[in-house]
């Protein structure tokens, strides 16, 4: 019989992750749930931003291989004819000015407003760019900051429920604070779980958004020393 009392008293103690969720405090459900909606979203941004940025990446490597690999001193816009990746959309920036430029021969002066014109397109058709790419991390920021605080708040909501149980049943034993003290814990570690990641693709995100800037600038420069150096000899002729 005491054993059998024993195992009773066992079985009451025990609970389950489930159990705990549904049985907890409503204002803890509200933000475990925000924490849950958060993480989920996170993941979303995560595997959308892997995908974009690297497939941006790889389109404009491709573009300056194909625009090397063809006549230099040629800037009519190729190839396919069609801005569809950034690298291609940051040359049409300055392959419309030298298209301008074209209609008249220009004077030296001329030639140097051309490459000036050229420049400052360029620099705001990278800037588009990078804006675009970077769609987006905004929103893992938040998510790594903000979580860590939520969850404490759930965790000072759990605790304060573990003391009003205390005073309400003048009882200091554990099966009087477990409850609500496993939900304040839950809570914070659902705030890290939310944080954690977000905090860690923000800065991936971050870095390989200044790598996939600093091509951009890269490749921009480059077109505009060949531009300077056509829109000198067209002046010359």
């Amino acid at each position: 019989m005491e054993s059998e009392a024993i195992g009773t008293a066992a079985s009451h103690t025990e609970f389950s992750l489930m159990s705990l969720i549904f049985d907890a405090d409503p204002i803890v459900k509200l933000v475990l749930l925000c924490l849950l909606a958060a993480s989920v979203w996170s993941w979303m941004v995560i595997a959308e931003k892997t995908f974009s940025l690297g497939s941006a990446r790889k389109k404009a490597k491709k573009f300056e291989e194909a625009f090397w690999s063809g006549r230099t001193e040629d800037f009519d816009m190729r190839p396919g004819q069609v801005a569809g990746d950034a690298a291609s959309r940051v040359f049409a920036s300055a392959a419309r000015e030298w298209s301008d430029a074209k209609r008249s021969v220009p004077a030296p002066a001329e030639a140097a407003a051309i490459v000036s014109r050229a420049e400052r397109s360029m620099r705001a058709a990278v800037d588009r760019e990078i804006s675009k790419a970077g769609t987006g991390l905004g929103i893992l920021a938040t998510i790594g900051s903000a979580s860590p605080f939520i969850g404490l708040f759930g965790t000072v909501w759990g605790i304060m429920n573990a003391f009003l149980n205390i005073a309400a049943q003048q009882d200091t034993s554990l099966g009087t604070v477990a409850g609500p003290i496993a939900e304040a814990l839950f809570a914070t570690g659902m705030g890290l779980v939310a944080a954690i990641p977000a905090v860690i693709f923000y800065n991936k995100f971050t870095g390989d958004l200044t790598k996939f800037g600093d091509q951009l600038d890269t490749f921009s420069q480059d077109v505009l020393v060949r531009l300077s150096r056509r829109a000198s000899d067209a002046a010359r002729d």
